[in-house]
């Protein structure tokens, strides 16, 4: 089994938080991990869930810390700890007030997407017929996203709004967790030319784990993913990847409906229940890193281009990217 390197991270997690799942963070060696804080929530929750993670810093302060500068996540490498980056996978929370932006930022939100699968009033999300691009509101929050040094996510972008959102933003932004489309066909999924683009910009794409984004789903073997990375490294360079596994571990299932559907529809009444797919039987939780590291070996990347993967390019993308603007972030 493969040492875990203190420097590994974690570009996207939504986990039933715990000690537990804190300590296995601590036990794969993970400096930093990004997790989302809300999906549907509007302004107010969303402060009601920054609040609960105040509350799980001071309780496990031996294992976690916020990771809100550069600064901080040295911090969690000297002191051994995970730095946790506090994300939003729907701009949701600033309700249509541009003036949220920075206040969220105050509280601590590092990352933000401009969609869900949605329309939102920033842009368009994947689910949608058509994408329309990004919105007026939407370039003015990139604006603020970049002025305040918060990390212009584009997941789970439509297209034609992931291309305007990375012409339109001065800073690299990031696909935090996906994967190509070239590998598993679908919306969802990232194309080369969007991956082009993404790079071109200095920006990064973080490779999930989550089930359906896997070409054979929970039976996905970890060489066909460490293969599938190979790959993309060679379109956008292995400098700007990264892992954003999307690892839900320990939430209820009932959670997915909230995740898929929020308030806006009724459509729950009239289908089946949904349950979360099993993990592939190599990334069960945060210590399947030291897998990955394997695998990426066996796959042909070599010892540093490997670290550059599981950890170092995050670190150097996040470093810069939480710098505001006036701070020479760019």
């Amino acid at each position: 089994m493969t040492t875990p390197r203190a420097g590994w991270v974690d570009g996207l997690q939504f986990c039933n938080w715990s000690r537990t799942t804190f300590e296995q963070m601590r036990e794969a060696g993970l400096s930093a991990v990004h997790v989302t804080v809300a999906y549907h929530e509007a302004f107010r929750p969303t402060v009601d869930r920054i609040v609960a993670w105040n509350w799980r810093f001071r309780e496990h302060a031996d294992l976690i810390l916020p990771g809100r500068s550069a600064a901080d996540l040295m911090r969690a490498l000297s002191s051994n700890r995970t730095a946790i980056i506090l994300g939003l996978q729907n701009p949701l929370p600033i309700e249509d007030d541009l003036g949220l932006v920075a206040v969220l930022h105050e509280l601590g939100i590092r990352v933000m997407q401009l969609t869900y699968n949605n329309q939102s009033l920033l842009g368009c999300g994947w689910q949608e017929a058509e994408d329309s691009g990004l919105t007026r509101m939407g370039r003015e929050v990139i604006r603020e996203m970049n002025r305040l040094g918060m990390v212009i996510d584009l997941s789970h972008a439509g297209e034609r709004t992931a291309r305007e959102a990375i012409a339109a933003s001065a800073r690299p932004v990031a696909i935090t967790h996906a994967t190509p489309a070239s590998w598993r066909e679908g919306k969802r999924q990232v194309s080369e030319a969007l991956m082009r683009a993404l790079a071109e910009r200095g920006g990064m794409l973080g490779l999930s784990l989550y089930p359906h984004h896997l070409r054979d789903g929970s039976a996905t073997t970890l060489a066909a993913f460490c293969e599938m990375a190979a790959r993309a490294a060679e379109i956008v360079g292995v400098q700007r990847l990264g892992i954003g596994s999307d690892l839900c571990q320990d939430q209820p299932d009932e959670i997915l409906a909230w995740m898929r559907e929020g308030k806006w529809t009724r459509a729950a009444a009239s289908r089946p229940p949904l349950a979360f797919p099993p993990q592939p039987e190599w990334f069960q939780d945060s210590r399947g890193f030291a897998n990955l590291a394997e695998g990426l070996r066996a796959a042909g990347f070599s010892v540093a281009d490997a670290e550059q993967v599981l950890g170092t390019n995050w670190q150097r993308f996040f470093r810069a990217a939480f710098r505001p603007a006036f701070e020479g972030g760019e």
